[in-house]
């Protein structure tokens, strides 16, 4: 089951990735433009994507060997010492957490009563540092030490 939802967890971060160049393109092309309800649907298909990345990894952190068990069995000094052990039970996870809270955070622009532009240019905003903060925390397979797949179990 583990491994499924790993699987699972490494797909929807293409789905994430995906969906949040869409909205960046989107809003900053559009900021002269109003806000649409193809906008809204977007930025909910965003947010949906990434909370249920968020939900998978939060198991996968507590349930798996590299967050918290790596943790009570090494120690956290130890876990910290270590660039493999500190990517996976520290710096994945926060740097996700810090992503998607950006994209709930772009997505709930679009209910407070700002113009159009503003909605559009701090969606815009807010997405763009999600995803360089996505990008910078991913384990791509070039990663030494941490990298995994492109595309895990296919």
């Amino acid at each position: 089951m583990y491994q499924g939802l790993l699987h699972l967890h490494s797909l929807l971060r293409w789905i994430i990735l995906i969906l949040l160049l869409i909205n960046i393109v989107r809003h900053f092309s559009a900021t002269n433009n109003p806000f649409t309800p193809a906008d809204n649907k977007l930025g909910l298909f965003l947010m949906i994507a990434a909370h249920t990345t968020l939900l998978l990894g939060l198991y996968q952190w507590f349930t798996g060997p590299l967050g918290l068990q790596n943790i009570r069995n090494l120690g956290m000094g130890v876990v910290m010492k270590d660039s493999a052990n500190r990517f996976w039970a520290v710096e994945h996870m926060t740097g996700m957490v810090l992503g998607i809270i950006l994209i709930t955070l772009g997505k709930t622009v679009a209910k407070k009563d700002f113009s159009d532009a503003l909605k559009h240019k701090r969606s815009a905003i807010l997405y763009t540092l999600a995803l360089v903060i996505i990008l910078l925390t991913i384990p791509w397979p070039f990663r030494e030490g941490i990298g995994r797949p492109w595309f895990p179990g296919m």
